[in-house]
């Protein structure tokens, strides 16, 4: 046997016999590597006569062929190894009934006030929306809030910094959803009928109230709505959301600077067994504010108080979700709790709808 054909069978055996891809790897540095085996035999043709290289060299050449097949050959067999190792140890029985994957939930909060909107939609209102970050003007003069209210101060609202020397109307985060009633009849003019629900802020927090909260304001505007108006409104609204067949309302003289008259409204209700039930009972629930369009709110927006006239009402919607579906604490809202969000959150398929119900049974 000559000295290549000994060489051949060598490193054939040595990598027949390489049992994972790192010892195959070893094996092919050291024998086509720059320094293996086989390319410093190739170094060596050039101090051979013409007629040896161009024997040897050929030789060399098959033997640097049959090396490289021969480890092409056993890489391939360690990587289908490989693979039906992971295939073995990867098995799943696809006959086997599926796991169920987490399934997320809708916000109480978010489901509310979809529950809001279709109500008011099946009875004529649309839907508006507004900038949470206001201006002044929108926020408070065009609702005839007077500069020394208690509402215009830093204790009670969040005011936007201004750069220095910054001579435009300062801007705060709306602290209620009325500044949307403005832009919807600046936009629309009369008559109208709109809800605007949505995120408000206020520098307050306890089990009752957060810096950030929800509303959701009503507005009608015609030529002849009255009292009487709102009050059917409000009464069809919290028989279909509260889902009872019979409410009573009570309206209480209050004073709102954008409304006259202005009435704090009271829904009769029960606490026995510490459950609330509405329509029923001796105990009285105040859950919103209503009266009628003042006439300077009105001709700020653009409206001929002359000739136009109409109500607005506004409630907390996170107040109404926590009286609806008995949540104890405001707070526990926003603290990311998926614990409580499974709880009291609700089925992305809960669709609110008038006809087939609100709510889950």
């Amino acid at each position: 046997m000559t000295e290549l054909a000994q060489t051949r069978d060598d490193w054939i055996a040595r990598i027949s016999s390489a049992a994972d891809p790192a010892a195959l790897e070893e094996l092919r540095v050291a024998a086509l590597g720059k320094k293996g085996e086989i390319s410093l035999m190739m170094r060596e043709l050039g101090r051979m006569s013409p007629e040896e290289r161009q024997t040897k060299g050929r030789a060399l050449n098959e033997l640097r062929d049959e090396i490289d097949a021969a480890l092409r050959a056993k890489k391939a067999g360690l990587d289908d190894a490989a693979l039906d190792a992971r295939m073995e140890s990867e098995w799943l029985d696809v006959t086997l009934p599926g796991r169920p994957r987490p399934q997320g939930t809708v916000h109480p909060v978010s489901q509310v006030m979809d529950e809001v909107a279709v109500i008011f939609a099946d009875m004529g209102f649309a839907v508006a929306e507004g900038p949470q970050v206001e201006s002044d003007w929108f926020n408070f003069d065009a609702l005839n809030i007077a500069p020394e209210h208690p509402a215009r101060q830093e204790h009670d609202t969040f005011f936007m910094a201004r750069e220095t020397g910054d001579n435009r109307p300062p801007h705060v985060l709306r602290t209620h959803t009325s500044p949307v009633q403005i832009r919807a009849m600046q936009e629309q003019g009369a008559p109208i009928r709109v809800i605007a629900p949505g995120r408000v802020y206020r520098m307050d927090m306890d089990q009752t109230h957060t810096p950030m909260f929800h509303q959701v304001e009503g507005l009608a505007i015609d030529r002849d709505i009255s009292m009487a108006q709102l009050k059917w409104t409000l009464e069809e609204f919290c028989r279909a959301f509260f889902e009872v067949d019979e409410v009573e309302l009570r309206f209480r003289a209050s004073h709102f600077p954008f409304t006259e008259p202005s009435a704090e409204v009271d829904i009769r209700c029960s606490w026995a067994g510490g459950a609330l039930k509405i329509g029923e009972g001796d105990s009285w629930l105040e859950i919103l504010g209503s009266g009628m369009v003042h006439p300077k709110v009105l001709a700020a927006a653009g409206v001929d108080p002359d000739q136009w006239q109409g109500f607005a009402f506004g409630m907390g919607i996170d107040r109404i979700a926590m009286l609806k579906y008995g949540i104890p604490d405001l707070r526990a809202f926003f603290e990311s709790d998926l614990r409580w969000l499974r709880h009291y959150g609700f089925a992305a398929g809960d669709v609110p709808s008038v006809s087939a119900g609100l709510s889950r049974g």
